[in-house]
């Protein structure tokens, strides 16, 4: 006799969860690289304007915006023997890989040059990272329609896509990026990130293949979707748009797009403030980096109880609360005179902990968001007969890149607008620049971060509706 499964039909096997979401490394290595190291090695290395940089960054995302929900609907539609997502998903790996190592590489020419290089890699990178991301996102709302079960392949996904950036971070500032006689700043040198582009590339594609096969069994087990139908071109842009605006998905992303922006420009100016602000060095960077683990662990602690207790909404809401707090409250000390001075043991241990504890809230606010993504595509079938998840998880995956977009463009605009200077060396950058960057930064993050949990406060789907959801779904199937 065989084996009894004796799991219920829409939870899946460890197994599984864990190679779905693997393939985040990927991701999280690149947002990682977006937000922690491309603003400081286009800026202080390359040697380009803040601004350039941030302008650059802005106009890949716009071009992404174009390109992602086209993808998205383009999937939905598709229809092969390996299913409907998986051939963009093996087809996105090597360029991945080979975009990524070329971001990292700038030949020497002029800055105008070096600026359009900047906008064709980062637009390459972006591409190649979407062609990947939308249709393994989309998985999750074809893989389960449990309420709960959603929650825990988000957390997959963040475990890994957050665990490997923290990693790539951490090894990157503790053995790449080391100083020498012409740079004793380490994460000023030119040569390792070099090093870090190679290995960066090879696990970003291992990873890309790795879920890829890993989860194309799964998809084979289960019932074929309906055959596509061909549409006009323009009843398929209004199809497209009629989705898009629903209530029940604006709420939610304008809520993530104005939180992804706020993590965007903590992220992004988090190098900033720890080399200069803080005059940490490298070592001491990748310590603090390193406490990420334990903020991923909390959030998965806390992530799962907060919404089976809550709700996914005021779970979410909470989260986004707690992490402006905690990321805006050690430099507003700092400015009051109440933190320890620079170069003081304690220093150290309190960046540690206020790090992790930003980790655990963003880690599960972005948690509960996308699963909360899920939930609407049920919501929308019920109402249009149609499934959508390639679209609608295309727009979620933009605002998730939106962190390494409109956050680097914001730190760009902040560094210019204080006036911080290029190439600069720490402890020689004028004490008005720093307190200038440090309370625009406050201001801009909490109006943003307001503004997302007002959004999501309108967001309807509670457990019960989508449990009704579902019910009605399956009485429509059944007839």
């Amino acid at each position: 006799m065989g084996k009894i499964d004796a799991r219920p039909a829409d939870t899946l096997p460890l197994k599984t969860r864990l190679l779905y979401g693997s393939g985040t490394i990927a991701f999280g290595i690149k947002d990682h690289g977006f937000n922690a190291l491309l603003m400081l090695f286009y800026n202080q290395v390359v040697g380009l304007p803040a601004a350039w940089v941030g302008s650059a960054i802005m106009i890949a995302m716009i071009a992404d915006a174009l390109f992602d929900p086209l993808l998205g609907q383009y999937s939905d539609n598709v229809r092969t023997r390996w299913g409907r997502r998986h051939p963009f998903m093996y087809a996105a790996a090597l360029p991945i890989a080979l975009f990524y190592l070329l971001l990292w590489m700038p030949p020497e020419m002029a800055r105008g040059a070096q600026f359009a290089w900047l906008v064709a890699t980062a637009i390459l990178v972006r591409f190649s990272i979407s062609l990947y991301e939308i249709p393994s996102t989309a998985l999750l709302a074809e893989f389960t329609s449990d309420y709960d079960e959603r929650t825990k392949l988000v957390a997959a996904r963040f475990f890994f896509g957050v665990c490997g950036g923290i990693a790539m971070t951490v090894v990157t500032f503790g053995y790449f990026l080391q100083p020498t006689a012409a740079q004793p700043v380490g994460h000023l040198n030119a040569g390792g990130y070099v090093t870090y582009a190679w290995v960066a590339a090879a696990i970003m594609m291992l990873s890309v293949l790795i879920s890829s096969l890993g989860t194309q069994k799964e998809v084979l087990k289960r019932p074929p979707p309906p055959p596509a139908v061909k549409v006009p071109i323009g009843r398929m842009l209004r199809e497209m748009l009629g989705v898009l605006v629903h209530p029940a998905y604006i709420s939610i992303l304008l809520a993530s797009l104005f939180f992804a922006v706020a993590s965007g420009l903590s992220l992004s100016l988090s190098v900033y403030f720890s080399t200069y602000f803080w005059e940490l060095s490298a070592s001491q960077i990748a310590t603090v980096a390193s406490t990420a683990v334990v903020g991923i662990l909390l959030a998965f602690v806390v992530v799962l109880p907060l919404s089976a207790r809550f709700g996914k909404k005021p779970a979410a809401m909470l989260m986004f609360g707690l992490g402006l707090v905690s990321s805006v409250l050690p430099l507003a000390l700092r400015l009051a005179g109440l933190f320890p001075c620079n170069g003081d043991p304690l220093l150290l241990w309190l960046l540690m902990g206020q790090f992790a504890f930003y980790m655990m809230t963003t880690i599960a606010g972005g948690i509960l968001a996308v699963s909360m993504v899920a939930d609407v595509t049920d919501q929308i079938q019920l109402e249009t007969g149609r499934r959508s998840e390639g679209l609608l998880f295309s727009a979620a995956t933009m605002v998730n890149k939106a962190i390494s977009g409109m956050g680097i463009m914001l730190a760009g605009l902040l560094l210019a607008f204080v006036g911080f200077p290029d190439n600069a060396q720490p402890g020689q950058v004028d004490a008005d620049a720093l307190s200038g960057l440090a309370t625009i930064y406050i201001v801009t993050l909490s109006v943003a971060t307001t503004i997302a949990i007002i959004c999501l406060a309108y967001y309807p789907i509670s457990r019960s509706r989508h449990m009704e959801n579902i019910r009605r779904l399956g009485e429509a199937a059944a007839e």
